[in-house]
């Protein structure tokens, strides 16, 4: 009895293995294809010349001081408006007022002076036409008395230096614009002794900016004047904004050996977003296809290893490759505008929805006990397995 049961359970087992390996058989995945591949799709390319810059306004007003004194009045502060002749800063006019008191009373002095010496001259006339005095004694009081209207001269344009430096001491705006940075405080002492001080930096017009972008000097014969530009600010990530090239600067900048060209492109900027000081990564839009035949790059990096180099290939012509019953086979193109992504096909035997093949496929292949289909094995470590 026991015996019977024995071989029942044998039995039972066996055929349990036998339906786990049909099962097995029947569910096992179909082996992997030796490739991997992309389709051959249409649409938009574009190629450009990336580069980074700083944001600033196209024009900028540094506002100095041509006398030194101590700041009795501060007018404005940053990011105010400001029109052209309005008062910006005042400084103590104490001193320069004294000076120009001191230097009108020696003005009055010497006109004084050459009023006295013009009287000597017109009584020595009369005198020398009698042989009162001497020629030389006239001579010597006409000399006099035009070293006294010298004197009143000289005396006049010291008066006239310490009225400029009177009116110096009230710093005005010499343009109309937005007062972006102020170096001074309320009693601070200014010296304009040998370089002039910057006060307060004014830009003209905030609504218009400029990036002054560093080009390589390998792409800056694809950039030129009026072309478009596409850029992008950190503070906006998802936003785009809109230049255009106004100048490219012919002084070339060698950083560790490496040539740059600085390009100025202008944006429009009516709502204010973009602030000065604010770094922008642009594209120079060179070329742009609205409905390209689109080859992933992936493609143009596979080549088996038997395959050899192809020597007669014109350098805007590369060879790819489709998967033919598991065979790679040669195809010839002719490319035209490429991006990061993609890139156009202009001639060749390849047609939208087409793949080719961009590597081989490493993923694992099905088996019997490879698992259900779809799951993945698990390697040593716990991890799933990914195809490359």
């Amino acid at each position: 009895m026991i015996r019977n049961r024995w071989l029942i359970a044998v039995t039972l087992v066996l055929m349990a293995l036998g339906l786990l390996i049909i099962w097995r058989i029947v569910t096992a995945p179909p082996p992997p294809p030796p490739f991997r591949t992309a389709a051959v799709s249409r649409g938009r390319i574009t190629e450009s010349v990336t580069a980074n810059g700083v944001l600033g306004p196209i024009r900028v007003v540094n506002v100095g001081t041509q006398v030194s004194g101590t700041v009795e009045s501060l007018d404005v502060d940053f990011n105010d408006p400001v029109e052209k002749g309005q008062v910006l800063l005042r400084l103590d006019p104490a001193l320069f007022a004294s000076r120009l008191a001191a230097s009108e009373a020696a003005l009055a002095q010497a006109r004084a002076q050459a009023a006295l010496q013009a009287a000597n001259v017109r009584r020595a006339q009369d005198l020398v036409t009698r042989d009162y005095i001497s020629q030389q004694e006239y001579e010597t009081l006409v000399a006099n008395a035009r070293g006294a209207a010298a004197q009143v001269a000289a005396a006049s344009a010291q008066v006239a230096q310490d009225r400029a430096n009177l009116d110096f001491s009230v710093i005005r705006a010499p343009v109309s614009g937005v007062v972006i940075s102020r170096e001074v405080d309320l009693g601070q002492t200014v010296a304009a002794a040998f370089n002039t001080p910057t006060l307060f930096t004014i830009a003209l017009d905030l609504a218009r900016m400029q990036i002054e972008a560093s080009v390589a000097e390998a792409d800056i014969a694809r950039v030129r004047p009026g072309q478009r530009v596409v850029f992008t600010v950190d503070a906006y990530p998802e936003r785009s904004f809109e230049g255009a090239v106004k100048q490219i600067r012919l002084n070339p900048v060698t950083q560790q050996n490496v040539v740059t060209y600085t390009v100025v492109v202008e944006a429009e900027n009516p709502d204010g977003t973009l602030l000065p000081g604010m770094t922008a990564d642009a594209r120079f839009i060179v070329t742009e296809r609205a409905d390209a035949l689109l080859l992933p790059n992936g493609a143009l990096g596979f080549r088996p290893e038997a395959m050899a180099p192809v020597r007669d290939l014109a350098d805007d012509e590369a060879i790819v490759f489709v998967d033919e019953s598991g065979q790679p086979a040669p195809r010839r193109i002719r490319l035209g505008v490429a991006d990061t992504e993609n890139s156009e096909i202009l001639e060749g035997p390849l047609k939208a929805g087409e793949s080719v093949i961009t590597g081989l496929n490493t993923s694992p292949g099905g088996g019997m006990f490879s698992g259900p289909p779809g799951q993945q094995p698990r390697d040593r470590k716990g991890g799933t397995e990914t195809s490359e």
